[in-house]
């Protein structure tokens, strides 16, 4: 069944606030910071493998599209559609190995930026600037803030599913995502010992997986998903007079899969297609399509266009 909880409604309608006090997200700015250290390694010559570049790319798709695009967001934000508890929770999962927090936190705070957006309350408004909204909101930590309050204000439909409270729960969902990391290295130095190389051998391609396939894509997924928060709330055009600054980027389109078409998202945030027609591809959509013909996903809300009414789709 879907949840009917509509997200423009969740927290409430905007609420006067005072100012936030501000201070430095020490977990926040200590793990980005080393991440992005982790990830330079890719330029190290000796860690690097072209299967590791390989698995790079597909993870965009696999942990970027699946999991934040589609999971993250789509599914668990918006509840644009709907699909059985277990692969739900799997989509999950690859979103958590994104390293962007639990999914009740992610979700929460998406939700909060759909309520205020472009407003003083904005999570992560360009207004204050272009590096504010890409990754300083990230780095700051206020007293209006604090992820279990937002949680409990805007998420407390996943609060209530004993998963997503579990991986949030003292930051397991944490361990599986640099689990996931060891995983990539097990298996490059398995394979290689495997096939009878060497120890120095195996150690070698393990690590180039891990750099390549973890790391590097982390690094890469992280700022195709803060390009959505800063450059279309800046740069593209505008297909429909939404009260905030959201804006179609092609460019921020192709990198993300369809999460640039952010005018037209927040023209409908439920609808689970962003792009329309040829002109805004949107590989998201695309999946989620095959999913449904596959009898995976149901309930999936179409994109409205000028006044008509959105419609539900129900598969098998």
């Amino acid at each position: 069944m879907l949840d009917k909880t509509s997200t423009a409604d969740i927290g409430g309608a905007g609420r006067a606030q005072q100012a936030p006090r501000r201070g430095l997200n020490l977990k926040y700015a200590a793990g980005i910071v080393a991440v992005h250290l982790v990830a330079l390694l890719a330029f190290v010559p000796w860690f690097f493998s072209w299967t590791g570049v390989v698995l790079a790319l597909l993870g965009l798709y696999v942990f970027g599209t699946l999991g934040i695009n589609i999971g993250y967001h789509r599914l668990l934000t918006h509840r644009g559609l709907s699909c059985p508890r277990w692969l739900e929770h799997a989509l999950a999962c690859l979103g958590v190995c994104c390293v962007q927090d639990s999914p009740l936190v992610w979700v929460a705070q998406h939700r909060r930026h759909h309520q205020y957006a472009d407003k003083a309350c904005d999570p992560h408004s360009p207004l204050a600037s272009f590096l504010w909204a890409h990754i300083g909101w990230l780095m700051v930590a206020s007293n209006d803030s604090q992820p279990s309050d937002i949680v409990q204000r805007y998420a407390p439909d996943l609060q209530r599913d004993q998963f997503y409270a579990w991986l949030a729960a003292a930051d397991k969902w944490a361990l599986i995502a640099f689990g996931s990391w060891a995983v990539f290295y097990a298996a490059g130095f398995a394979a290689i010992v495997a096939d009878g190389g060497s120890t120095a051998e195996a150690n070698q391609f393990g690590w180039s997986l891990l750099i390549w396939g973890a790391a590097m894509r982390t690094v890469l997924v992280w700022h195709i998903t803060w390009s959505v928060n800063s450059v279309t709330h800046l740069w593209g055009y505008r297909s429909f007079a939404t009260p905030d600054n959201s804006r179609n980027n092609l460019w921020v389109s192709i990198v993300s899969n369809g999460e640039g078409w952010h005018n037209n998202h927040h023209a409908d945030p439920q609808a689970a297609q962003h792009g329309v027609g040829w002109r805004e591809p949107d590989m998201a959509w695309l999946t989620i399509t095959v999913l449904r013909h596959l009898g995976l996903v149901h309930e999936v809300v179409l994109s409205r266009r000028g006044l008509t009414l959105r419609r539900r789709e129900f598969g098998a």
